[in-house]
């Protein structure tokens, strides 16, 4: 008997230990348990003050339904193993978008605050389980690179298989051409910040290579995500690399060719729409790669960065 108790004893252990290493820190029960674990299974405790295997049975039965009931309501959710604390009903759908928007109300963090809130949120990311088919399908999450405190914030849409398996976003051929582009700029990867609309590589089953354009649920599921990075950081600037990414922030504008080089913007930030780097690469065009740098220029004369004449003539036809 004893042996059967400590064996679900172990269970329990076992299963709260897998929760707390994927991030939970609350085991939240619903009502039914908790009365559960209130009213020992009769008989509860013998004379010799040991559970019976029914009454730990019961007890283990509980416990395990609350990580079960945790894990579907509140994958990300953070705080200490050991507290137990009743379940909420889960909130509509309304209700947690509202719940995931900032609140404007809140004003700015602090500049010594800023390193520790996006900690927490990639804590929050790394551990996200809102899209099944891409946390199954994703090596790693892609949570964004660079500083806090950056003036320039870079977004793409999603991330690619390079990405997917370093896990910082912008690594592959076209985050190299990127990665130039900044310092041509008088910048670097470590001095602005770098993110994604999705944190996670769109699946794509069945295909051994290639990647696919994130749908608009993934896009809106995972957004928040965006959002909050945003608001930890207030850059001056915003860059949208790309169609998708400029979908996936301003909606449905017009093709990529229309609103490029024309600022925009989001969240109360100034936004620059351009090519993505992926572009330049297929279309080695000295007349593209002058629009995606005039439109750099554009980005570094908002930001009062100074600008050289040299810089001004790049990509420019030799006279």
């Amino acid at each position: 008997m004893s042996s059967e108790r400590d064996e679900l004893v172990e269970a329990v252990i076992g299963h709260l230990s897998e929760m707390k290493r994927r991030g939970n820190r609350f085991v939240s029960l619903s009502p039914e348990s908790l009365a559960t674990l209130a009213t020992p299974s009769t008989p509860a405790v013998p004379s010799t003050g040991v559970a019976t295997p029914r009454a730990a049975s019961g007890i283990a039965a509980s416990m395990l339904a609350g990580v079960e009931e945790l894990a579907t309501a509140n994958p990300t959710g953070p705080v200490p193993p050991t507290t137990v604390r009743p379940a909420t009903p889960a909130p509509s759908p309304a209700t947690r978008s509202a719940s995931s928007a900032p609140s404007s109300a809140s004003g700015p963090i602090e500049a010594g605050q800023k390193v520790e809130a996006m900690r927490e949120l990639r804590e929050r990311a790394l551990v996200c389980m809102k899209c099944p088919n891409l946390a199954a399908a994703r090596t790693n999450v892609v949570f964004g690179v660079g500083s806090v405190d950056a003036e320039l914030m870079l977004v793409g849409e999603a991330p690619g298989a390079d990405e997917d398996r370093q896990g910082e976003p912008f690594v592959g051929a076209a985050g190299q051409l990127l990665t130039k582009i900044i310092q041509t700029m008088g910048l670097s990867r470590e001095t602005v910040y770098i993110g994604n609309i999705l944190k996670c590589r769109p699946d794509t089953p069945g295909q051994a290579s290639g990647n696919r354009k994130p749908t608009a649920d993934e896009m809106k599921t995972c957004i928040p995500y965006l959002h909050s990075q945003i608001d930890i950081i207030r850059p001056k600037v915003l860059v949208a690399l790309g169609a998708t990414a400029v979908e996936g922030l301003l909606g449905s504008i017009g093709g990529i060719t229309k609103v490029r080089g024309h600022w925009q913007e989001y969240r109360g930030i100034p936004l620059m729409p351009t090519f993505h780097p992926a572009y330049l690469l297929r279309n080695m065009a000295l007349s593209e790669k002058r629009k995606v740098w005039e439109d750099m220029l554009q980005v570094m004369e908002r930001l009062g960065m100074p600008i050289s004449e040299k810089q001004r003539g790049f990509f420019l036809p030799k006279s």
